[in-house]
């Protein structure tokens, strides 16, 4: 891939950093998650790595020490909360707690200051008290989440979660809770995409603008989508200077020529 010219790849999985685990009991060379970031971080012209979805019982330091010590390793990481409740998550069988989740952000705020962290949350799983989710909303309120995917609960069918018929919330509060969940989240991003307003940052060109064609757009190391005037042709880095942010995305002007790829 990178012989052809790709500068970017995203490692996916179910639980992506539970990589290796399986190799020792099949009689394979064991092999650790934090290995295979070093493995791809040392193939030439690859300048960029992200993986998409950790699970928060696997994040272990030598995962988040990598954020630190590999420089193709975005900082950006994405670590599903789904609850703010311990008892929700155990409902959840989620194999975490909430004192387990705020151990990692800790250890990802010790390690990679900077870095971008993004989440997953569930509105209204059965059994969600006020209580449950007023410690949602606290988690998000002390994480600040750079962004959040936020759903609904609704039944899958198949999953055991739809065979749960007692303590169902109403449609109605599970619709009030997302709103003030959305409250929370989009302040705490706007908040902190402020810190980019000012610096110079590395943009890797997608192409024109969605919004004004006469611009281009781009996609930060911390995954943060920038919309920006400048020269740069897709595929290239670029240096960006951030001029403003709003909760979801940041506008600059092009401040170097483009490193043409190769």
């Amino acid at each position: 891939m990178a012989a052809d010219g790709v500068r970017e790849v995203t490692l996916l999985g179910q639980n992506v950093n539970s990589y290796g685990r399986d190799l020792k009991a099949n009689g394979h060379p064991q092999a650790t998650f934090a290995e295979l970031l070093a493995a791809v971080d040392g193939i030439e012209g690859i300048d960029r790595i992200r993986y998409t979805s950790p699970h928060p019982k696997d994040m272990r330091e030598d995962v988040i020490r990598a954020h630190a010590e590999l420089e193709s390793l975005c900082e950006h990481i994405h670590l599903p909360l789904q609850s703010g409740s311990s008892r929700i998550l155990k409902a959840m069988r989620r194999t975490y707690s909430r004192e387990r989740y705020l151990d990692r952000v800790a250890l990802i705020r010790e390690h990679v200051p900077d870095a971008s962290l993004t989440t997953d949350i569930i509105v209204g799983f059965p059994g969600e008290s006020e209580a449950d989710f007023a410690e949602t909303l606290e988690v998000a309120e002390q994480v600040g989440y750079d962004s959040a995917f936020t759903f609904v609960f609704s039944p899958r069918r198949g999953t055991t979660a739809a065979e749960l018929t007692e303590d169902l919330v109403p449609h109605p509060v599970k619709v009030e809770r997302m709103e003030r969940l959305l409250e929370v989240v989009q302040r705490r991003a706007r908040e902190r995409a402020q810190r980019f307003v000012g610096r110079t940052v590395e943009v890797l060109v997608e192409g024109s603008s969605r919004t004004d064609p006469e611009r281009l757009r781009g996609r930060t190391r911390h995954n943060k989508a920038v919309n920006f005037s400048g020269l740069a042709a897709a595929g290239e880095l670029t240096e960006v200077e951030i001029t403003a942010a709003t909760s979801q995305t940041l506008s600059g002007e092009e401040r170097l020529l483009a490193r043409s790829v190769g």
